[in-house]
């Protein structure tokens, strides 16, 4: 597949520049006779993909064009399942070009690898793409702030996929703190303490014949192929993802942030992390904790936010694998969004119990495309909100990797006297059509 199968990236920032309306107007328009059904295309439909696909096919509204994934049995297997439960027939491909390039799509989902989310994101964004994209966000920092500036130049829409803000008890539990039910809240908690596998030694080799291994890599720098790699332990190597901080930690620290109350990145940050139980191959830690602090506001208070790994424990925190705690001047708040929350007032007594069932995907999905649709209504985890809350991945990893207390500077996004730090805030790409500006 050649670069020119699609519109060059300048081309793209020339037509959304060259009118008003694009911007002004997002909203998806329909012609007089035209179908009601939002054109989507998947790329990445494996893994999380998959869970998309079937939510999705449940609905009326929305029509699969195409299935795009680097791997082509993936890429088959997606279109089967659409096929099955809708009876319509997605064309496949393993360049996500040919999705981007196709004036009829409307909209794509991004569940690919972590290192191709804002790459990919960027370039359906700047072809006039709504984007759902997978958490986190991106692979760093720089991209994420990159995603924000491509949604605003081209007047598109980007949610990201941390369901649980489109989840109806998590946002109960979130109003409760807002009521001002446990007082000021002034520390806030996320933990994930689960058993993963061992990733054992795999050698280098030959990528499969399914495989298009350099699609799949994408704009990063190649390294061999490894089994380890594909199709879904990509995650736990500083080349592609951001260890199980930004695979699972992300929901429950983007939950733990939005109950503190800050819309802000932190301006101080510490980490304390190694392997303490794998022997593997995997580079991220199985243990972690990271500690950020935000400065106080006009009149207002330091807040502090903790985040708690262990995954290679069954132990779990009152009750809860994967959790949140706040801590107010007037009591506190722990549970899950698995299991629910309970709220205990100053005595330590318990005031009130909300039950839960889990995380609602179809109320997520509904709020983008609603939102698409429309033209109006807030993204529940656009890429505004989302950015905050995937950069406190990139910036507790950033402390771990450099084994030292950092100093942020959230208006400038940069840190203070420390090059090496700042130099993991972004990555380096190979020349490759999906680079994205600006980085």
């Amino acid at each position: 597949m050649t670069d020119a199968i699609v519109p060059s990236r300048r081309r793209f920032l020339r037509s959304a520049s060259a009118g008003a309306v694009a911007v002004a107007a997002p909203a998806i328009v329909r012609s007089a006779g035209e179908s009601n059904k939002i054109r989507l295309a998947m790329i990445g439909p494996g893994g999380m993909g998959s869970n998309h696909l079937r939510t999705l096919c449940q609905r009326k509204d929305v029509e699969f064009l195409w299935i795009i994934d680097a791997d082509l049995d993936r890429a088959a297997a997606g279109a089967k399942v659409v096929n099955e439960l809708t009876g319509q027939s997605p064309k496949t491909a393993q360049d996500m070009r040919r999705a981007i390039e196709d004036p009829s799509v409307e909209a794509c989902f991004m569940a690919t690898p972590d290192h191709w989310h804002a790459p990919g994101a960027i370039l359906a964004a700047d072809a006039g793409k709504h984007v759902y994209v997978e958490k986190p966000c991106s692979h760093n920092l720089r991209e994420g702030r990159l995603m924000i500036e491509a949604a605003k130049r081209n007047g598109v829409r980007i949610q990201v996929g941390t369901q649980s803000r489109s989840t109806a008890h998590v946002r109960e539990i979130i109003e409760k703190i807002r009521s001002g039910i446990i007082g000021e809240v002034l520390v806030a908690k996320a933990w994930n303490s689960q058993k993963r596998a061992d990733q054992g030694h795999q050698p280098e080799t030959d990528p499969p014949s399914n495989l298009d291994y350099d699609l799949w890599l994408g704009p990063v720098p190649a390294v061999p192929y490894r089994k380890t790699y594909h199709p879904a332990h990509w995650r736990w190597f500083y080349h592609f993802g951001s260890g199980d901080f930004g695979n699972d930690g992300v929901h429950d620290i983007d939950i733990a942030r939005w109950g503190l109350g800050v819309e802000t990145h932190p301006s101080r940050i510490t980490a304390m992390g190694d392997k303490l139980f794998f022997e593997d191959d995997q580079e991220w830690p199985d243990t972690l904790y990271c500690g950020f602090e935000y400065a106080a506001a006009s009149g207002g208070k330091k807040r502090q936010l903790v985040y708690e790994q262990r995954i290679w424990s069954p132990y779990v925190q009152e009750g809860h694998e994967n959790g949140c705690a706040w801590y107010g001047t007037e009591g506190m708040i722990v549970g899950g969004k698995a299991k629910g929350w309970q709220i205990f007032g100053p005595k330590n007594q318990l005031i009130e119990s909300l039950p839960a069932k889990g995380v609602d995907l179809a109320a997520h999905h509904e709020n983008f495309l609603s939102g698409i649709r429309g033209g109006g209504g807030e993204l529940h985890a656009g890429i505004e909100i989302n950015f905050l809350s995937s950069s406190l991945c990139h910036l507790g990893n950033i402390a771990f990797r450099t084994g030292r207390a950092l100093s942020f500077d959230p208006a400038k996004e940069t840190f203070h006297g420390d090059e090496e730090a700042t130099g993991l805030l972004r990555r380096t790409y190979r020349e490759h059509w999906a680079t994205p500006q600006g980085v």
